[in-house]
């Protein structure tokens, strides 16, 4: 007798396995096997075809990351956006009411994050 989980699962458990083992297999291919001719040239840093001025990462305004937090905000509104407007019959009024309690709580974090002139790009 086998056992059903284990054969649902069996192709995934073997995908995985081969995605791991090429995943650790083809870098050490590549250190071991690829050519090394390093030279000073080679090792400058290069960005469109003209020479790198001053240090090669540089520190990013806050905006920048306040910016991909509401990106990914707005994300995460759609994603319960999508399964609750699919399941919208099924839940009836209590589930109408959770998302109008839910979307008032996010709009209002909105208009608080557009007050304060987060969305204002210089």
């Amino acid at each position: 007798m086998t056992n059903p989980i284990l054969n649902d699962f069996l192709p995934i458990a073997v995908l995985l396995g081969i995605a791991i083992f090429f995943a650790i297999l083809l870098p050490i291919l590549s250190l071991n096997i690829g050519p090394k001719r390093p030279s000073t040239r080679k090792q400058q840093p290069y960005e469109s075809g003209m020479a790198a001025i001053g240090e090669a990462q540089r520190r990013l305004p806050v905006k920048f990351y306040r910016i991909a937090v509401l990106f990914i905000l707005f994300d995460v509104d759609i994603i319960l956006l999508v399964p609750w407007a699919i399941t919208f019959r099924k839940l009836g009024i209590y589930g109408l009411v959770a998302m109008l309690i839910f979307m008032v709580i996010f709009i209002l974090g909105d208009i608080w994050v557009w007050k304060k002139g987060v969305l204002e790009w210089e």
